[in-house]
């Protein structure tokens, strides 16, 4: 019976080996792609998660703040829940309004701004990190990753925005995006 592994060795991509029947493993060529920032030193860049929503669920907030110990290490992070439908009206097109408003006015003049949105740019671990390497070289004063609502993000804001990604093609509940997001940034 073979068993399928992967491993991820720091700078060095994706590695692939085979275990047959608890024998000797043998490795493939590297994989995955190697960010252009692979054993160098970057610049620790404060980072800030707005995101749009209600309470988050007692597992999520307990995830979040377990990565934001994490991240804590290698930069300061702050993340800010912007409450969903602020006018507690039941039209779409306000409340969309209602939360770009309410973003827009948390974001500063020189923030990286990068939204994730279900038509942004598909990124790999890699291209992440490359994203955050980038953002450091721009002379931006923070690193502000930004989670719409419900119904997306408004017009501000994604005209505001630096960089749009999307983490996956699949559709991700908002607390699922986020803490794929804190992952992603950990790792």
């Amino acid at each position: 019976m073979a068993v399928l592994v992967w491993r991820c060795r720091c700078g060095r991509g994706l590695e692939q080996s085979f275990n047959k029947n608890r024998g000797a493993s043998a490795s493939a060529p590297s994989l995955g792609k190697r960010s252009k920032y692979s054993g160098q030193s970057v610049k620790a860049m404060p980072m800030r998660l707005l995101t749009v929503g209600k309470k988050r669920s007692r597992g999520t907030q307990l995830l979040v703040e377990e990565y934001k110990e994490k991240l804590g290490y290698y930069c300061d992070f702050e993340d800010t829940l912007i409450r969903s439908n602020p006018k507690l009206t039941s039209d779409v097109k306000v409340q969309v309004e209602a939360e770009d408003t309410a973003m827009m006015q948390q974001l500063k003049s020189d923030d990286f701004v990068v939204v994730l949105d279900e038509n942004g740019k598909d990124v790999i671990s890699e291209q992440i990190a490359d994203l955050i390497g980038d953002a450091g070289n721009t002379g931006s004063s923070r690193l502000t990753f930004c989670i719409g609502g419900p119904y997306g993000l408004g017009v501000q804001v994604r005209q505001r925005a630096d960089a749009t990604i999307r983490l996956s093609s699949l559709v991700l509940n908002h607390q699922v995006a986020l803490i794929v997001l804190m992952e992603q940034l950990y790792r």
